[in-house]
């Protein structure tokens, strides 16, 4: 197949690169807005000349894709809240780009990184197939706009039921290979791990689904060999994980100091989400078997070899 993939730059776009070159013959053709950024990251993984790499303004319905993979956006809590309502431009923009493509070309599947806070809400119980997405339509509030802006996508490809796009909600994501700087929990982790310093973390109770980069290649490579059709699915690993276990396990495993504290900890743009993930299943139907529970991912990433060096250094 030959797939384009939209914002090479980010994080899980990466590993996802890796992963179909060391997996799949695909041919890829990676865009971005610093294509000068993924030519220099193939070349520090040993892939240097394996892709081809453009700017966005290079991406032309002239070529022919059998699927586009649309990751651009943020990845971060601190860049959400830096980009605030600017979200809705970017995810539109972007979104538009692949969608005049798909028009084009009916046959070319689409599949777009949405978000488990496309669901709204607040997430006091895990989500599923069942749950509606709940916006306080009245009393919008700036940690409303990336849910909004992932909602609103959705809605739009939900409107084109002729065309095979496929939105993927991501919940919790993590990679050794991420910017161990971002302000997500196991980020944080890692840093207090790698410098030996305290972690210090609310009180409040949650659970995390966390998937890592087998399992999401998996579920990518399950959507492109299932039949072309107009879904969403949520993410899922084989079992989620609660962050007192995780923080007692880490401690055990890898000498994690941390401190609970009864004050708010860390960013927070997206709001509360006590049980940020999903037991909608329906990727199943696509024959996706995860095949690491939520714990089993962390553990073999902050074991790997780039990662070791970081925590080491």
């Amino acid at each position: 197949m030959r797939l384009a993939l939209l914002g090479a730059t980010s994080q899980i776009a990466k590993d996802l690169v890796q992963s179909f070159a060391a997996q799949s013959s695909h041919e890829l053709v990676l865009y971005a807005r610093r294509p000068d950024a993924v030519t220099h990251w193939l070349g520090s993984v040993g892939l240097s000349g394996r892709y081809v790499v453009a700017e966005f303004a290079a991406f032309s319905t002239g070529e022919h894709f059998d699927a586009i993979l649309n990751f651009v956006g943020v990845g971060d809590p601190a860049q959400a809240a830096a980009m605030g309502a600017a979200i809705f431009d970017v995810t539109l923009k972007y979104d538009e780009l692949a969608l005049d493509y798909v028009r084009q070309y009916p046959a070319c599947r689409y599949i777009f990184l949405s978000s488990g806070a496309a669901y709204g809400g607040n997430f006091d119980a895990p989500v599923d197939e069942n749950t509606k997405a709940v916006i306080a339509i009245n009393n919008l509030q700036p940690q409303d706009w990336y849910a909004v802006a992932k909602l609103h996508a959705e809605c739009r490809h939900r409107s084109l039921a002729h065309l095979p796009i496929v939105d993927i909600r991501v919940f919790n994501y993590f990679s050794h290979t991420q910017d161990m700087e971002a302000r997500f929990l196991m980020t944080d982790i890692v840093r207090a791990i790698r410098d030996k310093t305290v972690l210090k973390t609310s009180a409040a109770y949650m659970v995390r689904d966390y998937l890592t980069p087998a399992d999401f290649y998996g579920l990518v490579k399950a959507i492109l060999v299932s039949p072309a059709t107009n879904t969403v699915l949520d993410c899922y690993s084989k079992a989620p994980i609660d962050k007192t276990t995780l923080l007692a396990t880490l401690q055990a495993k890898f000498g994690l100091q941390y401190e609970v504290v009864q004050s708010a900890a860390g960013v927070n743009a997206t709001g509360n989400k006590p049980h940020y993930y999903s037991l909608n299943k329906r990727a199943e139907d696509f024959g996706y078997q995860p095949m690491l529970t939520s714990l089993d991912g962390l553990e073999i990433e902050l074991q790997s070899a780039h990662c070791a060096v970081r925590l080491s250094s």
